[in-house]
Formats: C-alpha cells, sequence, structure tokens
C-alpha cells in the first residue's frame, strides 16, 4: 500500500478532530490555515491534492507570486504583519487579512475597501505577551482600538488573532484573546500554530495557522 501523498497534512486534520472533540467542540468549527509562505510548489501540491482550501501567507508579494492564477477555489489569509503602502495589493488579493494591529493601517484599509468594492475579512493582532518586537496592539489598548475600526473607520471586523511568545505556556495567552473576543461580541479567534493547535482548540480557537507540521520543515 503507497503512502499517502501529503501524510503531514492528515496527521494535523486528525489531530485538529480529536482536539476538538476532547474539548467538546464539533471538529466542523475549526479551520485549518495551511501556512504556505517560502513553501516550495511541490510541496504545496499534495496538500492541495487532499483536499486543503485555506491557506496563509506572510508576505502580500510573496503570496501573489506563489497564488496568481491558482486561487480559484481557495481562501488566502494574510498573517502577516502588513505594509500600509501594501494595503492596495492586500485589499485587492487576500481574502481574510489577520494582522490588523494600528490606527494608520485601519485608516487605508478603509479607504481600499471603498475604492475598490471588495472587503476582506479582518482580524485585530493582539500582542498578548506584549513584546517590543512584534506586531499587534497592546491587550489594554484593543477595546478601544475595535470600537476605532467599527466606529470611526467602518469595518468589519470578525475576530482575533494572536502569537504567544516562543518561551511562555501558550494556554494564558489563549485564555486572554478569549475574553478580549468575548467582551466585544467578536465569534473567530485564529490561534495556535504547530507547537500549540491542539492547546488552542481547548481554549475556542476557531482556525489554527500550521505550517512545519502540515508541510514539513523548510529545508
Amino acid at each position: 500500500m503507497s503512502a499517502p501523498p501529503a501524510p503531514g497534512y492528515a496527521d494535523v486534520v486528525a489531530r485538529i478532530a480529536r482536539a476538538a472533540q476532547a474539548a467538546g467542540r464539533d471538529p466542523g468549527d475549526v479551520t485549518l490555515v495551511a501556512v504556505s509562505k517560502q513553501q516550495p510548489w511541490e510541496a504545496i501540491q499534495p496538500v492541495l491534492d487532499a483536499g486543503q482550501r485555506v491557506f496563509g501567507e506572510n508576505r502580500v508579494q510573496e503570496a501573489m507570486a506563489r497564488w496568481e492564477g491558482r486561487a480559484d477555489g481557495l481562501t488566502l489569509h494574510l498573517i502577516g504583519p502588513l505594509q500600509t503602502n501594501k494595503a492596495k495589493e492586500a485589499v485587492g488579493f487576500f481574502d481574510v487579512i489577520e494582522s490588523v494591529d494600528r490606527e494608520k493601517l485601519a485608516r487605508v484599509l478603509a479607504e481600499e475597501t471603498q475604492r475598490q468594492g471588495r472587503a476582506p475579512r479582518l482580524y485585530i493582532q493582539v500582542n498578548t505577551g506584549e513584546e517590543p518586537q512584534k506586531a499587534g496592539i497592546a491587550p489594554g489598548e484593543a477595546d478601544g482600538f475595535i470600537a476605532a475600526c467599527r466606529g470611526a473607520y467602518g469595518l468589519k471586523v470578525e475576530g482575533l488573532m494572536c502569537i504567544p511568545p516562543a518561551d511562555e505556556p501558550p494556554g494564558p495567552h489563549f485564555a486572554l484573546l478569549r475574553k478580549v473576543a468575548e467582551r466585544n461580541g467578536l465569534a473567530k479567534l485564529s490561534m495556535g500554530m504547530s507547537g500549540d493547535f491542539e492547546t488552542a482548540i481547548r481554549f475556542g480557537a476557531t482556525s489554527v495557522r500550521v505550517g512545519s507540521a502540515v508541510f514539513g520543515a523548510r529545508g
């Protein structure tokens, strides 16, 4: 019997299902965002062939080069920091932008959404560990920023995203993100990566961003 064409992908899908069931949740309520950044096409094709339709990318230009003409029927998430000078391309190309984290970017996204008549789904990135080197709004400023995005800029915010500090247990960060989401009436939580997505599902993640566990480590 030949091995499955995308063993990492099949394993992650099975682990998501087990983690959801263990948390008393429907596995169908957790979306796998396969992080395809920097992956060669020969690594992506078997995952596509296996049925994956949601992919995450870190950089606008790299994503456009990879997916232009291949994105029919797919949902593409921008999960990396977004510079305002790339907002026009991001609004035109991505279905979901997960890294909204400052007022200047919110204003530019609102302008581009109006101009293009296209509104990607938006997540606000919260820097739960308040790490200076990391993008994201500080937790203490999140409520005000969400209100500004909705009010001043008329943006429809769908959810929140976080990347916990690498050297801390992720659970408290996921719990904090869920709290911010609940008090702001946001249903979607993008949290959890290759090393901690099962924990994220236990804390209510509605999408997990998994790269190396799906595709294998990049060479």
